[in-house]
């Protein structure tokens, strides 16, 4: 099977299965995880942030950060389409006791204006804003990127208001590599940042949370009551590591192969609106009496092919390393088929 439901299906490469049989391991509760503080370090130093702390996932992190920054009763500003918001199983609400002010964006992307306009004034009858979440890449956006100056502008709005500043990067590397962008401009103007290991770059599970030295300390206890404490984690955090070495710079590899397939699938009839497709995801449109989102996904996988309908007209597709060059043939050729 071609498997283009997520980039959360890869399988470790056998340079990462080997640096996973050989990683030393420790307690990670204890800080004796030699893996896993190289894997904080390296992360932390690649980002230009002060510390690093590896979670089982990007739901965690994310979670993590919103319980840092805010207090009961706080309002966090983000996208409508927000991992954080739609996705994370209204952890907002139990984890933090905090509520949303969810912004009406540009393919999952908001504005300095919007966030200018959505701040609360202080006034008790209002929840007090504390925090924005940006999310880059925006999967709900089709991958979307921001413009790193559009960051900077929301940054000096939150810097304005005394809020904290969080992102979501889930496909992070796939917004520098796409944007041509270094990691450590990040650190200008986040508070903090959660990087995925297990989507594009391919590791099995787990994803880091980095910040300054006194957040990641709160971090550690808040991921321990969260039950996030791991014992001998190194044999991930390998994985990890051997990632962020030798996976980043071929995501232009799968941000290619996406617009190969956007190209022929826009020559179909069945193809309606599709969302510009600037890294490894294609979401469109099914626009034909023939077929609904379900039935052609059910018709790709005649031909040994997996999409996830994610509305009941839309179609998703993710890009990732385990699509060979010759997988993508194999997906051209029964799109013309279809």
């Amino acid at each position: 099977m071609i498997d283009y439901r997520s980039d959360t299906f890869t399988k470790p490469t056998p340079g990462m299965l080997q640096a996973m049989f050989n990683a030393e391991v420790g307690d990670d509760v204890f800080g004796e995880d030699p893996s896993v503080n190289k894997l904080e370090a390296l992360s932390a130093e690649m980002f230009g942030m002060e510390a690093g702390l590896f979670c089982p996932s990007g739901t965690m992190t994310n979670q993590i950060a919103i319980k840092c920054h805010t207090q009961p009763g706080d309002e966090v500003i983000c996208d409508k389409l927000s991992h954080i918001y739609i996705y994370e199983g209204g952890g907002i609400a139990f984890n933090s006791g905090a509520q949303v002010k969810a912004i009406d964006g540009d393919r999952g992307r908001i504005t300095v204006d919007q966030v200018l306009g959505s701040i609360n004034s202080e006034d008790v009858h209002k929840p007090r804003t504390s925090l924005v979440s940006l999310e880059n890449t925006a999967n709900r956006g089709g991958g979307s990127c921001y413009e790193f100056y559009n960051i900077q502008k929301i940054k000096e709005v939150c810097l304005l208001n005394n809020l904290k500043l969080h992102l979501d990067g889930a496909r992070l590397f796939n917004a520098i590599v796409s944007c041509n962008q270094s990691p450590k401009q990040y650190r200008e103007v986040f508070d903090s940042i959660s990087i995925c290991l297990s989507k594009g770059l391919g590791t099995p599970v787990g994803s880091v949370l980095l910040g300054k030295k006194d957040f990641i300390k709160q971090a550690r206890r808040i991921r321990k009551v969260f039950g996030g404490g791991m014992r001998q984690a190194g044999f991930m955090a390998a994985a990890g590591i051997y990632a962020l070495e030798h996976n980043i710079e071929r995501l232009a590899i799968d941000h290619f192969h996406a617009k190969q397939v956007a190209e022929a699938l826009l020559k179909k009839e069945f193809t309606g609106k599709m969302l510009p497709v600037e890294t490894n995801i294609i979401i469109f449109e099914v626009m034909d009496e023939t077929y609904t989102a379900k039935s052609l996904a059910e018709a790709f996988k005649k031909y040994e092919i997996l999409v996830m309908p994610i509305s009941k007209t839309q179609i998703r597709m993710v890009f990732h390393l385990d699509v060979t060059e010759q997988m993508i043939k194999q997906t051209l050729a029964a799109i013309t088929d279809i």
